[in-house]
């Protein structure tokens, strides 16, 4: 849905809204503080667009983290759900569902893989990878008992578990959750000689972000992937490509490794899998890898059920048209093209990103990227920071070009200073 900065009621600049000031205050009063959200309370959304309680409009350039990359509400993705809802939900593992066969084989097609392990949450999907390399390292590999270690990528993000936060990082993330799981090894983002360099005959598995999206949206040196899985490969070690964030579509291609005609050993999906409808997450590989697993030696009473199993049936069908990879390296170019301008026009110290996402280093004088932010929220644009004075940019692959313009626009105005 197009539309101009004219349609769009933003907010006042000094004061929330009454009724979104006692939505937040609410919200404050009786929730854990581990986030803390931008003063605005959604309460309906259509592809790019979010309305809040006050009728007020916003663009928004996140999209859940890429969880939203078809948009709020696809009407595919909602004609789906439903018809499943009218049928059955769940069942959990216990029993066979008449969805699961083909989600797991649509999906296993579509990533030129074997196999899949459903879960819910992109962390549970990362856990579930450190549990299966480390199985196949001491059944298949031959590494002695207790002694399997995992590569790692410095300022990686593979979620908030205690066993990933082990092996993050950013001190936000550690501080006072040891003692941490041991067997990881970090080595600098982006360096295939020093990846190769840690890796001993205990190691099991390289475990890396194609693109780290947390990070800022750091795109690796051109033949990166394509020297770790030469190295893991040569090194009878698994290459494991946490795609959550970039796959699906999000960077131009349907994964990220594509870029460099790549296939790793392990997948890791979650997120857009999930249609921004329900949680959805996979590790898909080959039954030589996800072999290693028994009955009860890992599992979950809601992975792979049959309401979510239908949304990434939908989710995959929708993938197979290219559209969605078309879009992204379309409007990626747009945005792209528009933050090198500002770049070059001093409006940003600079940018990066493959597709249509993107990270945005904003001057310091803007002060930190929260309060940029909080700038574009009163200007009807929804962003979020990372790592400072950065933003990051993930709008939903179905935006209007024009859309994203008037977003690029309203950005622009917000660092250049103008009114």
């Amino acid at each position: 849905m197009t539309t101009t900065n004219e349609t769009v009621p933003t907010a006042d600049a000094t004061a929330l809204g009454a009724a979104t000031g006692r939505a937040v205050r609410a919200a404050e009063a009786h929730s854990a503080h581990n986030y803390h959200p931008l003063p605005v309370v959604i309460a309906s959304a259509d592809g790019a667009w979010t309305t809040d309680i006050e009728g007020r409009r916003h663009l928004d350039l996140l999209a859940g983290y890429s969880a939203l990359n078809f948009g709020h509400r696809n009407h595919r993705l909602i004609a789906a759900a439903k018809e499943q809802l009218d049928r059955l939900t769940l069942t959990s593992r216990a029993f066979h569902h008449d969805r699961f066969a083909a989600f797991c084989s649509e999906l296993a097609d579509l990533c030129g893989m074997e196999a899949v392990l459903p879960m819910n949450t992109g962390a549970e999907a990362v856990e579930t990878a450190v549990k299966v390399a480390r199985k196949w390292g001491y059944l298949v590999k031959g590494v002695a008992p207790g002694r399997a270690r995992i590569v790692v990528a410095d300022g990686n993000f593979h979620g908030r578990t205690t066993t990933v936060v082990s092996f993050s990082s950013d001190p936000e993330a550690r501080a006072d959750f040891g003692p941490f799981t041991p067997g990881f090894d970090s080595v600098p983002f982006g360096d295939a000689d020093a990846l190769e360099a840690a890796l001993t005959e205990d190691t099991v598995a390289v475990l890396i972000e194609p693109v780290q999206g947390e990070a800022g949206v750091l795109v690796p040196p051109a033949g990166y992937l394509a020297r770790v899985r030469e190295i893991t490969a040569r090194h009878g070690v698994l290459f494991i490509a946490d795609e959550i964030q970039s796959g699906l579509a999000r960077t131009g291609r349907t994964f990220a490794c594509d870029h460099e005609q790549v296939t790793p050993d392990v997948y890791l999906l979650g997120k857009a899998l999930g249609g921004g409808l329900v949680p959805v997450s996979a590790v898909v590989s080959s039954h030589a890898v996800l072999g290693v697993l028994r009955p009860g030696q890992h599992g979950s009473t809601f992975g792979g059920n049959p309401l979510a199993c239908a949304v990434a049936l939908e989710v995959i069908a929708m993938l197979r048209t290219g559209e969605f990879q078309e879009r992204a390296t379309a409007l990626g170019s747009l945005l792209h093209e528009r933050l090198r301008a500002m770049k070059r026009a001093g409006v940003i110290e600079g940018s990066r990103g493959r597709g249509l996402w993107a990270g945005v280093d904003v001057a310091g004088r803007h002060g930190s990227g929260s309060a940029v932010a909080g700038r574009l929220l009163e200007r009807g644009v929804l962003v979020k920071d990372t790592h400072g004075t950065t933003i990051r940019l993930a709008p939903p692959l179905v935006i209007d070009e024009a859309d994203l313009a008037w977003g690029l626009d309203r950005i622009e105005e917000v660092l250049a200073g103008r009114p």
